[in-house]
């Protein structure tokens, strides 16, 4: 599938991160650049290892 015509998906799961589905370069804060295939994004906060999700929106009973 040609980059350009392909869509990146996003998927907002219930009470958990964001899924992404497809291969993302992520530039951090720092400026790092960090390629990842199908990485889920913390949406609740707490995760130990942002943007990633560590699954600590179980262990706090993220609702959103």
């Amino acid at each position: 599938m040609d980059t350009k015509d392909s869509v990146l998906k996003i998927r907002v799961l219930p009470n958990a991160p964001l899924s992404v589905e497809g291969k993302v370069e992520l530039i951090l804060a720092d400026g790092t650049s960090v390629v990842k295939e199908n990485p889920h994004l913390c949406r609740c906060g707490g995760s130990k290892h942002k943007p990633f999700c560590d699954g600590t929106h179980a262990k706090i009973g993220f609702m959103g």
